[in-house]
């Protein structure tokens, strides 16, 4: 359960950024960075005129490892990965478990910067973020984080889809008492984005969602259910059962399956009904009822042919 959330989580929450975004945001900062350098380097300068050139040195290395160096350190770790550059290209730093960063992470992070952005103008840190699938650099490998996307736009599908309407109410005898609130978390975020995942790392994800749930339960999967059906269906009756419960102890409830009225009549609103991979099972027409030939003869009708003849 902790692998699931810890990788599909941040996959499924938050976005990796990509190089360009980041080297935006990265330009942005050194240009802070170097504004605030010049500024004090000019106020050191004129403070230090009286100085030899021994004690102007030092001066200057001391401020240059203050702003360019301590600088950016402070900054992410006070702002929680959030520097202005980051923060401007809505982009945020955080651990690989999707948590926030701390002290150490940003001083990993920032004296790696020094030797891939600073004293090799940004060469190394382009190469291994190329070579990253998630795009890290080297001061994201060591610190064990990774640069996200904290500003996603808003889809369609934003919210959890219904469950096919044969799978309605078919698990209304579930024990759902065992199951975390990191699980349902994590289904939730799979079914609002199943849409914009590929099919079959949807499919794989799902799985493993209904075989941890399954395992919570201590229910098997129907057979011929398919796991984002499954986890559609249930996510339903548990939302269900919240429903009725907050009802029932409000005193505002009627039966198990009654649903509160508020303000008059509300409007149908029409429920598209996603694509899970799958058609409903077909319903075969059943055979009308066979009435008996007493009954037939009384109300003069002929009696149904039956394929045997009567005794004489």
């Amino acid at each position: 359960m902790s692998e699931l959330v810890t990788g599909e989580a941040v996959a499924l929450e938050l976005r990796a950024a990509r190089l360009p975004s980041r080297a935006l945001a990265v330009i942005i900062d050194l240009a802070v960075a170097f504004a605030v350098y010049v500024a004090v380097s000019v106020v050191l300068l004129a403070a230090t005129a009286s100085l030899d050139d021994a004690a102007v040195a030092t001066m200057s290395v001391a401020s240059f490892l203050l702003v360019l160096v301590g600088g950016p350190i402070a900054v992410e770790t006070l702002s929680h990965g959030r520097s202005l550059g980051k923060l401007a290209c809505g982009l945020r730093v955080v651990r690989d478990d999707g948590g926030p960063i701390r002290f150490r992470h940003a001083l990993v992070r920032g004296a790696m910067g020094v030797v891939e952005i600073l004293a090799t103008f940004g060469v190394v840190a382009i190469i291994a973020s190329l070579v990253s699938a998630r795009g890290r650099r080297l001061g994201d490998v060591f610190a064990g984080t990774l640069v996200v996307r904290e500003r996603v736009a808003a889809g369609r599908g934003s919210y959890v889809p219904a469950p096919p309407p044969w799978l309605v109410g078919r698990f209304g005898e579930l024990d759902l008492s065992g199951v975390p609130d990191g699980l349902w978390l994590a289904i939730r975020q799979y079914l609002t984005r199943m849409g914009q995942l590929d099919p079959q790392v949807g499919a794989a994800m799902a799985e493993r969602l209904a075989g941890d749930l399954v395992a919570c339960t201590g229910a098997p999967l129907p057979h011929g259910v398919p796991a984002g059906a499954y986890l559609a269906a249930v996510v339903q009756e548990r939302q269900a059962r919240e429903v009725r419960r907050a009802f029932d102890a409000s005193g505002q409830g009627g039966g198990v399956g009654s649903q509160p009225t508020v303000g008059g009549p509300q409007p149908v609103v029409p429920v598209v009904q996603p694509s899970y991979g799958f058609e409903a099972p077909e319903v075969l027409p059943t055979a009308p009822p066979t009435v008996p030939p007493a009954v037939a003869e009384a109300e003069g009708e002929a009696p149904p042919a039956t394929g045997f003849v009567p005794p004489a």
